[in-house]
């Protein structure tokens, strides 16, 4: 996974440039405000800081659906650039109003970057890892803030400081972030599947994952494309076909699914539990569903159903008993024909989609399958679905049986729905440890499972919805092939605002704009921008008296040592990211960030000596600092960059964060007046009181998506969403 790694920390340079940004402010403030003469005006001196919120602002608007029009790469390199012409602009500012200006632009920059860079990498990292991946635009930034602060503090200690110079130095790291986004970073895969640019999401997805067969991630971004559709929650047992036969009733193998495996002739049968079953994820839903009146979100408890059966490596990361699926799907007596998949077809009529890819290698060449089927376990002689038949775009020319295992222990299977008509697709998930693998552990009270006293049998959950391969209303008007072969077809149309009223999206807006508030009114980028004030006021030119610093350099030097502390705790969190989850990481650090806080504000209400409540001071500053950075500051973004589905994804972003500019605006903005109003014990006392809020938000209403793939979350909420609304509206 070299290549998802590499290309992570490609992008998140551009999180390096902001980090950059906010400490070099944060030092050059103290210094303008002698030149300009702003000591007696607070409004100007945080406009100043709050300009390149406001631009942040401003691009964010329209960031999500620029995004889904021009790709996520072309607007990184945008504001690649716009970082480079705002750093050249500081470095000339001449006035104070050609320095808002400049301020603007950079702004626009930052926005640019924030917003898209965490769905970059949720878009191109694998699933085992994207949350580690995903806090790399954290360290990046705070590795930024402790180069910056370095930089302040070496030319505070000069005779005459030059704040020009210190924000000009930005074009350097600029030009950088220009060119890794030219010649390294690939467009999402995500993306140009939702833009029918299938052979460039293969190589793409080839690249990152380092290796050929990508047919199973390939066909779970297409079907990414159709989420929320009458999605159900039913529970399968696994275990070897010949285990599974039914002499008596021949019709219970329609229901069942083929998974076949890598060696020959060796295949397994996945079929669904009948009767009230008391294991697994569909007996604790019900009963999650069937009783709202609890406090927390039945989404978070359904979430949470999940994770209680992981095994004991913290994920499943490929499944012991059937690692690959080599087949599409195939099931009872209705089995799509191998000579159906293998029968090229003519061009679509009146299709004026036009491929990048050569002539030989065209997305409308339909020779071999999406999954291609293994030789060994082709049934010929089973009939094809009456409505015609189905053949699937060209994805993978000439590989071998496809691999459909999708991460997070999840695995992609498809059956056709006699009652309904249509092709379900199904993600499934293995359940329990390995002890539970024996059929003698498994009791299915009125249920029907097999007498396997030799076999091994495996517990699943699954996920349940019609398939986006096989679309039931497009294949009327196109009845020769799959309505994926172009998925462009689909996304054409573009997202649209009553998709946001969609329960699962709306379920989802709420999570992902609520924990954006309350992360920026937990107050760390007033802190953090003012930061050397803060300290200053503090007293913590007392602790470094004897080195003989004034306050301001002194101040520069804690905010060096402060960021640097702050590495190895993302780095911890990293780490956590994927392990303990987000959900875990929030509630245990956001408790910290109250107690440091509320000491900040003992400290500045009790007189004890200056030595005393300088170090307090300093130390909660620095406790707050690197517990932030473990949980409440990477995981708002990483979580708004999984929980939303593909079609809506950019314009769901970019509500959140415009909400977040906006809440940052206010807290920044307001941070001079507030310190002198109501001091620094006021301002960190509010700071708590919203602490404890985002506390409790977290736990009613925030869900652990750690180890599960975008597409898998994004039916989750859906089927929750539905489910708790069907019941609270009854």
């Amino acid at each position: 996974m070299s290549g998802a790694v590499l290309v992570a920390l490609a992008a998140a340079i551009g999180n390096f440039l902001q980090g950059w940004d906010n400490a070099t402010i944060a030092g050059s403030i103290l210094y303008m405000k002698r030149e300009f003469k702003l000591e007696s005006e607070p409004t100007i001196e945080g406009l100043i800081v709050a300009m390149s919120l406001i631009g942040a602002t401003v691009v964010t608007t329209c960031s999500g659906p620029l995004s889904d029009w021009l790709g996520r790469r072309p607007m990184l390199i945008i504001s690649s650039l716009l970082y480079f012409l705002s750093s050249l602009v500081m470095l000339w500012s001449p006035t104070v109003y050609i320095l808002l200006f400049a301020r603007l632009l950079d702004g626009l920059g930052i926005g640019l970057a924030v917003t898209l860079v965490p769905l970059y990498i949720s878009e191109t990292a694998p699933t085992e890892i994207r949350g580690l991946l995903n806090t790399l635009p954290q360290f990046t930034g705070s590795a930024g803030m402790f180069f910056s602060y370095c930089m302040v503090f070496a030319m505070s200690l000069t005779n005459a400081p030059s704040w020009r110079l210190m924000l000009g130095v930005l074009s350097i790291p600029s030009l950088i972030y220009f060119a890794l986004t030219i010649f390294f970073l690939p467009e999402s895969p995500r993306w140009l599947v939702s833009k029918g640019r299938m052979l460039e999401a293969k190589k793409v997805l080839q690249r990152l994952r380092g290796r050929e067969d990508v047919t199973g991630e390939m066909a779970l971004l297409v079907e990414g494309l159709g989420v929320g559709r009458d999605t159900a929650i039913e529970e399968y047992i696994i275990g070897p076909a010949n285990e599974f036969s039914n002499a008596e009733d021949p019709s219970a193998e329609n229901e069942q699914i083929k998974l076949y495996g890598t060696a020959e002739g060796l295949s397994w049968i996945a079929k669904p539990v009948t009767g009230q079953s008391s294991i697994g994820l569909l007996s604790r839903k019900g009963s999650i569903i069937a009783n709202p009146s609890g406090l927390v979100d039945p989404l978070v408890k359904l979430f949470g159903s999940v994770h209680e059966k992981l095994t004991e490596t913290g994920s499943m990361r490929g499944s012991a008993l059937f690692p690959h699926f080599g087949s599409m799907f195939s099931v009872g007596g209705n089995q799509l024909r191998n000579e159906d998949w293998d029968e090229e077809s003519a061009t679509r009529e009146g299709d004026d989609y036009v491929s990048d890819a050569a002539a030989d290698d065209s997305d409308d060449n339909l020779q071999s399958p999406l999954i291609s089927r293994q030789a060994t376990s082709v049934d010929r002689d089973m009939a094809a679905p009456a409505h015609g038949s189905m053949r699937q775009g060209s994805l993978v020319q000439g590989e071998a049986a496809g691999n459909t295992g999708i991460g997070g222990g999840w695995q992609l299977a498809w059956k056709w729905s006699e009652k309904d008509g249509v092709v379900k697709r199904i993600y499934l998930h293995e359940e329990g440890g390995p002890g539970s693998r024996r059929g003698s552990l498994i009791s299915l009270p009125g249920g029907d499972a097999p007498n396997l006293t030799d076999g091994e049998i495996v517990q699943a959950a699954a996920l349940v919805s019609q398939s986006a391969l096989y679309n039931k209303e497009l294949m009327r008007q196109q009845p020769v092939g799959p309505a994926m072969i172009h998925p462009s077809e689909t996304a054409a149309k573009g997202p649209s605002w009553s998709d946001l009223f969609e329960p699962g999206v709306k379920h989802a807006l709420i999570v992902g704009v609520g924990i954006q508030i309350l992360q920026q009114f937990s107050g760390i980028n007033g802190v953090l921008y003012y930061t050397p004030q803060i300290l200053e006021q503090a007293g913590v030119g007392y602790l470094l008296s004897n080195l003989g610093l004034g306050s301001t350099s002194a101040s520069f030097l804690i905010s060096c040592v402060t960021t640097l502390l702050m590495l190895p705790c993302i780095a911890v969190a990293m780490r956590l990211m994927d392990i303990s989850g987000r959900r875990t990481l929030l509630l245990t650090t956001i408790p910290v960030l109250i107690v440091a806080l509320v000491i900040l504000v003992v400290g500045s209400l009790v007189d004890f000596n200056s030595t005393v409540n300088a170090f307090i001071s300093t130390l909660s500053v620095v406790v707050y600092f690197c517990c932030f950075v473990m949980g409440f500051g990477p995981i708002p973004n990483i979580l708004c960059s999984e929980i939303f589905p593909t079609r809506v994804r950019g314009l769901c972003i970019a509500i959140c964060a415009l909400t977040f500019w906006i809440c940052d605006i206010i807290v920044t903005y307001t941070l001079p007046v507030m310190l002198n109003s109501v001091g620094l014990g006021g301002v960190f006392g509010i700071y708590a009181i919203v602490c404890i809020i985002a506390w409790v938000f977290v736990f009613l209403k925030v869900p652990e998506t750690k180890g599960m793939p975008l597409e898998v979350i994004t039916e989750f909420f859906s089927v929750g969403a539905k489910q708790a609304e069907a019941v609270t509206g009854s």
